[in-house]
């Protein structure tokens, strides 16, 4: 199949609708029934702003979130409208064109 990458960037800290904006993106992901996403966490990274976030060691608040998923072309057009449309977000993501598939029968 033909379809996208969708990386969405984001802080531990950082909230949308009383829950930890990962959180609620990985939910809205689920509700959407998006096959599958993924959530990092990362050791450290530059944000949009130039300044550096970072897991500390007694404080994980500015820890930076990645969450990916590959979404048909629907599934993406879909879910960025979602996104646009949902007041008081801000979210940076990127996009990329991928092909993907499945090896094997499930168990």
């Amino acid at each position: 199949m033909v379809g996208y990458q969708l990386t969405f960037f984001t802080q531990q800290d950082r909230r949308h609708q009383g829950k930890p904006l990962h959180e609620w993106l990985m939910n809205l992901a689920q509700s959407m029934e998006i096959r599958g996403a993924t959530l990092f966490m990362a050791d450290e990274g530059l944000g949009s702003n130039k300044q550096r976030h970072s897991a500390h060691f007694f404080e994980l608040a500015d820890q930076p979130v990645e969450i990916v998923l590959v979404v048909s072309e629907a599934e993406c057009g879909s879910l960025l409208k979602r996104l646009n449309n949902e007041p008081g977000l801000h979210l940076f993501y990127s996009k990329m064109p991928v092909e993907f598939g499945v090896i094997g029968q499930a168990d």
